[in-house]
């Protein structure tokens, strides 16, 4: 492929054709959960993917030359760059350039070009060589510059604009000649925003919004961008293609479009194609609406949790573990999706007594198709705690029985009683049943006991239970 750029390079007398941009962009931008990208910051990242699909003219001379289209993100796939003209017009060979002043520099080798220090003309003629420290240019008498100290450049073609660059050796007829380009990039990336304002946190009433942040950390500007959005995991096989926030440019969201976004399917994902176009700023995060803020119902709910669902490889007869312990009594939040949710970050918030909206949580909401129950751990709950002991222990090796018990105490130090679900995990073996329980529980599966503790307000309560194993001699 070199050799033929080469070629078409050497091959052309006049200079390459300009290539400017005809029509607004339209981005495919996939759900990405890359904190890089959404961290702020100017440098371009990794993380992310999108499709660009954009049009660019070119002003073409006839039979070989070469074209040079420069402000492509910097983050570029160069292995997947489709390329599409209207009238026909035959590309030998491509070449992508690294984004950076050396990168554009060299996209831009044999052609005209000016050198600037300031404001100041040092030297106009054809570029011919890039180094770590200078340029080289050759004059219109034929002497040739090497320049060290110069501010800027202005080239005879292309825009000039930092990012990626394009060399594009063509074959066609003279004339006004549309291209249409399609290539993936990294530094896109998208992912839902939720919120929920408590109305009333006993009655559990909420308000839900919806919002799609979209952040830009390509190398490149995407002015008046047609979008679109894909909920879904999509599987990337280059590991350089991914998977109040604070914007590095602007630090303001940009306007919300006029309606709201159009669902449809897209094989296994789904998509959501934003009205009208959007600015998409380097550097930069934008939230437009998903649905319209809508009222819920909710339940608040109360957890204590120990042990897993991990079994030992045989029965565990040692009195090991902590025989006394405390830990926190979990909030939680439970709702039904009234939409189909992509995946993304729900926060918690209520009004306190003077009327401002304040913080109580944080989570992670995975896809949620509609209808689908929403369940969100918000933190510890400040005015309840739990303490656990266990207050028996026994062990028949020959009988290959096994049996111990454990007292629950919550207290609550609120003004309204809470129940608190309790849940156990007996994993001394895998063959057990609940012996006692001062409690009928609500749920037992074969790794959990559920039960349903009523704790009265500045009030304490037990759980009392015990289980009792057994194996099997080809257990041991």
């Amino acid at each position: 492929m070199h050799r033929i750029l080469a070629s078409a390079i050497a091959a052309t007398l006049s200079l390459p054709a300009i290539a400017t941009a005809a029509d607004d962009a339209a981005l495919t931008i996939y759900r990405s959960d890359g904190g890089a990208l959404f961290e702020g910051g100017g440098s371009p990242v990794a993380d992310g993917y999108a499709v660009v699909h954009e049009v660019r003219v070119l002003t073409l001379d006839g039979g070989r030359q070469t074209v040079v289209i420069d402000g492509l993100p910097s983050t570029i796939d160069a292995e997947a760059i489709a390329i599409d003209s209207v009238r026909g017009t035959r590309v030998l060979a491509q070449r992508v350039l690294a984004a950076g002043d050396t990168g554009l520099l060299a996209a831009h080798r044999g052609e005209a070009i000016e050198v600037f220090a300031a404001d100041r003309l040092l030297v106009g003629g054809t570029l011919l060589s890039i180094d770590g420290n200078g340029i080289g240019v050759r004059a219109g008498d034929g002497r040739v510059h090497y320049v060290r100290d110069y501010t800027s450049v202005r080239f005879a073609s292309g825009s000039g604009q930092p990012g990626s660059t394009l060399q594009l050796a063509l074959e066609g007829k003279a004339g006004s000649e549309r291209v249409r380009l399609a290539y993936p990039t990294s530094g896109l990336g998208w992912r839902a925003a939720y919120s929920v304002v408590l109305a009333d946190a006993d009655a559990c009433a909420m308000r839900f919004e919806a919002l799609a942040s979209i952040a830009n950390r390509s190398g490149r500007d995407y002015p008046a961008s047609r979008l679109k959005l894909i909920a879904g995991t999509a599987n990337f096989a280059k590991p350089s293609m991914a998977q109040p926030m604070m914007m590095a440019k602007g630090m303001v969201a940009e306007a919300a479009p006029f309606d709201l976004p159009e669902q449809t399917s897209l094989g296994d994902y789904r998509s959501f194609a934003i009205d009208g176009t959007l600015d998409l700023p380097d550097a930069s995060v934008t939230q437009v609406p998903l649905y319209a803020a809508r009222e819920l119902p909710c339940q608040r709910s109360w957890l204590f949790e120990s042990g897993n669902t991990w079994y030992p490889p045989k029965p565990m007869t040692g009195a090991t573990g902590t025989t006394r312990s405390s830990g926190p009594v979990l909030g939680t939040l439970r709702f039904s999706a009234a939409e189909n949710l992509p995946a993304g970050y729900l926060r918690v918030l209520m009004r306190d007594r003077d009327g401002q909206l304040e913080f109580l949580g944080e989570n992670r909401v995975g896809d949620t198709p509609k209808g689908q129950p929403v369940d969100l751990t918000l933190g510890n709950a400040f005015e309840l705690s739990a303490t656990r002991e266990r207050t028996a222990f026994t062990v028949d090796r020959g009988a290959r029985t096994m049996g111990e018990g454990f007292r629950l105490g919550f207290s609550n130090a609120g003004a309204s009683a809470r129940t608190v679900t309790v849940r156990e995990h007996p994993n001394r073996w895998t063959q057990w049943k609940l012996a006692t329980s001062s409690a009928k529980p609500t749920r037992q599966t074969p790794d959990t006991l559920e039960f349903e503790i009523n704790v009265p307000a500045n009030g304490k309560a037990v759980l009392d239970y015990s289980v009792a194993y057994t194996w099997t001699p080809a257990d041991d």
